[in-house]
């Protein structure tokens, strides 16, 4: 049974991400123990709310260390909105420092005539890693639901692993390298390509299951 441990830190509600992930055929655990995170098959970091009060909250349950550690041994993880936000060096948002997992920095939207702050509502993928396995399955330029006003800005392309427009600008809304993937929207609230991600990451882990069984 995969068995994937939701990271509780009070930025947020769990249970949509929860249900999704249940859909699929895991079992979840919202938890902000450091040693249930590290027993579980895989880590899901969701994440609403500000920047700074997010580092705080896990810093408060001795929980930054931990999660660098799990991330560099290879288990599968994923990150949604805030939870994607905080694995870089910081965010113009605030002042503390981000788990520095990605080199790149989280920036505000510029804002520009006809194009809303926050950025709020339905916006198209445009996939740059393709093969990516969360995307298998997907159609084309799919439709996902974002509430975001900062964005994350890669300071190597190559972690991109898909963009949006929104007025001019195209920003990074996912990224993905080896074991690690996280996206800026909420795939919990994204219709059927959003379960359809949910249901790809445990495809996912129970593979890796197999492969190291």
């Amino acid at each position: 049974m995969t068995r994937i441990a939701v990271v509780d830190y009070d930025m947020g509600n769990l249970h949509s991400a929860c249900k999704g992930l249940e859909n699929a055929g895991a079992v979840t655990h919202v938890t902000d123990s450091a040693k249930e995170l590290e027993q579980a098959d895989a880590i899901v970091l969701p994440g609403v709310g500000a920047f700074d009060p997010a580092i705080q909250h896990l810093r408060s349950r001795d929980l930054i260390q931990p999660l660098k550690d799990i991330i560099a041994s290879g288990k599968p993880f994923l990150g949604i909105c805030l939870g994607l936000q905080i694995l870089f060096d910081g965010s113009e948002e605030g002042n503390e420092p981000g788990l520095g997992i990605v080199p790149g920095v989280v920036r505000h939207f510029r804002p520009e005539p006809g194009i809303t702050i926050p950025h709020m509502g339905w916006n198209q993928l445009q996939f740059t890693q393709p093969d990516l396995p969360v995307w298998q399955g997907l159609p084309v330029d799919p439709w996902v639901y974002f509430v975001h006003s900062y964005y994350a800005d890669p300071a190597q392309p190559e972690f991109t692993a898909a963009t949006i427009t929104h007025g001019t600008q195209t920003i990074t809304a996912a990224i993905a390298r080896d074991n690690l993937v996280a996206v800026q929207f909420h795939p919990e609230k994204s219709s059927t390509a959003g379960l359809k991600i949910l249901s790809n990451f445990v495809q996912y882990v129970r593979q890796r299951e197999l492969v190291t069984a």
